[in-house]
Protein backbone atom coordinates (compact mmCIF):
# COMPACT_ATOMS: atom_id res chain seq x y z
CA UNK A 1 0.00 0.00 0.00
CA UNK A 2 1.23 3.52 -0.87
CA UNK A 3 1.81 6.25 1.76
CA UNK A 4 -0.11 9.05 1.53
CA UNK A 5 1.19 12.63 0.88
CA UNK A 6 1.41 14.91 3.37
CA UNK A 7 0.98 18.53 3.55
CA UNK A 8 1.86 20.65 6.58
CA UNK A 9 -0.96 23.19 7.72
CA UNK A 10 -1.46 25.93 10.54
CA UNK A 11 -5.22 26.76 10.19
CA UNK A 12 -7.97 24.80 11.40
CA UNK A 13 -8.94 21.95 9.82
CA UNK A 14 -12.62 24.27 8.74
CA UNK A 15 -10.86 25.82 6.29
CA UNK A 16 -9.87 22.72 4.33
CA UNK A 17 -13.19 21.92 3.90
CA UNK A 18 -13.48 23.07 -0.41
CA UNK A 19 -10.08 20.40 -0.41
CA UNK A 20 -12.12 17.53 1.52
CA UNK A 21 -15.25 17.80 -0.81
CA UNK A 22 -13.18 18.26 -3.88
CA UNK A 23 -11.09 15.08 -2.36
CA UNK A 24 -14.51 13.10 -1.75
CA UNK A 25 -16.11 13.92 -5.27
CA UNK A 26 -12.78 12.09 -6.48
CA UNK A 27 -13.37 8.84 -4.49
CA UNK A 28 -10.04 10.34 -2.47
CA UNK A 29 -9.92 10.31 1.09
CA UNK A 30 -7.98 12.92 3.28
CA UNK A 31 -6.67 12.71 7.09
CA UNK A 32 -6.08 15.29 9.84
CA UNK A 33 -3.16 14.60 12.04
CA UNK A 34 -2.76 16.72 15.02
CA UNK A 35 0.90 16.76 16.52
CA UNK A 36 1.78 18.41 19.74
CA UNK A 37 -1.60 18.45 20.94
CA UNK A 38 -2.53 17.04 25.15
CA UNK A 39 -5.27 14.23 23.32
CA UNK A 40 -7.56 15.66 25.63
CA UNK A 41 -10.32 15.30 26.61
CA UNK A 42 -10.48 11.50 26.98
CA UNK A 43 -13.37 9.39 28.43
CA UNK A 44 -12.59 8.58 31.47
CA UNK A 45 -13.08 5.19 31.14
CA UNK A 46 -10.35 4.74 27.86
CA UNK A 47 -7.87 6.87 30.44
CA UNK A 48 -8.42 4.00 32.98
CA UNK A 49 -8.23 1.21 30.27
CA UNK A 50 -5.33 2.68 28.39
CA UNK A 51 -4.00 3.05 32.28
CA UNK A 52 -4.16 -0.81 32.88
CA UNK A 53 -2.05 -1.46 29.83
CA UNK A 54 -4.73 -2.28 27.26
CA UNK A 55 -3.58 -2.21 24.10
CA UNK A 56 -6.20 0.06 22.61
CA UNK A 57 -9.18 1.62 24.07
CA UNK A 58 -12.39 1.80 21.85
CA UNK A 59 -15.78 4.37 22.49
CA UNK A 60 -17.99 3.91 19.83
CA UNK A 61 -21.10 6.42 19.41
CA UNK A 62 -23.51 7.90 17.43
CA UNK A 63 -20.97 8.82 14.33
CA UNK A 64 -17.63 8.62 15.65
CA UNK A 65 -15.55 6.05 16.84
CA UNK A 66 -12.75 7.18 19.44
CA UNK A 67 -9.61 4.90 20.54
CA UNK A 68 -6.97 5.76 22.98
CA UNK A 69 -3.87 3.79 22.21
CA UNK A 70 -0.82 4.26 25.22
CA UNK A 71 2.68 5.28 23.63
CA UNK A 72 5.58 4.03 24.98
CA UNK A 73 8.24 7.18 23.76
CA UNK A 74 7.90 9.46 20.92
CA UNK A 75 5.11 8.78 18.08
CA UNK A 76 6.67 7.57 15.19
CA UNK A 77 5.65 9.34 12.02
CA UNK A 78 5.52 6.19 9.56
CA UNK A 79 3.46 4.04 12.38
CA UNK A 80 0.97 6.73 12.60
CA UNK A 81 0.43 7.09 8.98
CA UNK A 82 0.41 2.88 8.86
CA UNK A 83 -1.96 2.69 11.99
CA UNK A 84 -4.63 5.51 11.39
CA UNK A 85 -4.59 6.56 7.90
CA UNK A 86 -4.92 3.74 5.86
CA UNK A 87 -6.41 4.32 2.64
CA UNK A 88 -5.79 8.16 2.77
CA UNK A 89 -4.43 10.24 -0.39
CA UNK A 90 -3.79 12.95 1.67
CA UNK A 91 -2.59 13.49 5.47
CA UNK A 92 -2.80 17.28 6.34
CA UNK A 93 -0.65 17.74 9.36
CA UNK A 94 -0.62 20.23 12.25
CA UNK A 95 2.45 20.39 13.90
CA UNK A 96 6.20 20.64 14.32
CA UNK A 97 7.35 18.69 11.03
CA UNK A 98 9.45 21.48 8.94
CA UNK A 99 10.60 18.82 6.21
CA UNK A 100 6.97 18.76 5.09
CA UNK A 101 5.26 21.01 1.82
CA UNK A 102 3.51 23.64 3.37
CA UNK A 103 -0.10 24.16 2.37
CA UNK A 104 -1.63 28.09 2.94
CA UNK A 105 -4.91 29.49 1.61
CA UNK A 106 -4.30 32.85 0.01
CA UNK A 107 -8.33 33.92 -0.70
CA UNK A 108 -8.80 31.79 -3.08
CA UNK A 109 -5.37 30.33 -4.35
CA UNK A 110 -4.57 26.96 -2.37
CA UNK A 111 -0.41 27.39 -2.35
CA UNK A 112 1.98 24.42 -2.12
CA UNK A 113 5.14 25.20 -0.59
CA UNK A 114 7.35 22.43 -0.91
CA UNK A 115 11.10 22.59 0.92
CA UNK A 116 13.44 24.31 -1.21
CA UNK A 117 11.28 24.59 -3.86
CA UNK A 118 8.88 27.09 -5.57
CA UNK A 119 5.58 27.55 -5.20
CA UNK A 120 2.77 26.46 -7.12
CA UNK A 121 -1.21 27.50 -6.80
CA UNK A 122 -3.89 25.48 -7.06
CA UNK A 123 -7.55 25.69 -7.15
CA UNK A 124 -9.11 22.89 -4.43
CA UNK A 125 -10.07 20.99 -7.19
CA UNK A 126 -7.28 21.09 -9.24
CA UNK A 127 -5.24 19.86 -5.98
CA UNK A 128 -8.06 17.00 -5.14
CA UNK A 129 -6.91 15.42 -8.73
CA UNK A 130 -3.00 16.38 -8.26
CA UNK A 131 -3.21 13.78 -5.35
CA UNK A 132 -3.46 11.10 -7.73
CA UNK A 133 -0.06 11.11 -9.02
CA UNK A 134 2.83 9.73 -7.32
CA UNK A 135 4.50 12.84 -7.21
CA UNK A 136 2.03 15.78 -7.10
CA UNK A 137 4.60 18.21 -6.48
CA UNK A 138 7.62 17.17 -8.29
CA UNK A 139 10.28 16.61 -6.54
CA UNK A 140 13.36 15.18 -6.82
CA UNK A 141 12.95 11.60 -4.90
CA UNK A 142 15.34 11.34 -1.62
CA UNK A 143 18.20 9.19 -2.43
CA UNK A 144 18.43 6.18 0.02
CA UNK A 145 21.60 6.58 2.40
Amino acid sequence: MKAPHLLRVEDSPEKFAPLAEAARALGLRIGWLELGGTAHPVPPVLAAAAGLGALRAVEVGEGRTVAVKPLRGAPVLKDLLREHFRGCALVLVRGELKDLPSLRIEESVWIVTPPGAASRGYTPEKLAEALRKPNPWNLEPIAAP
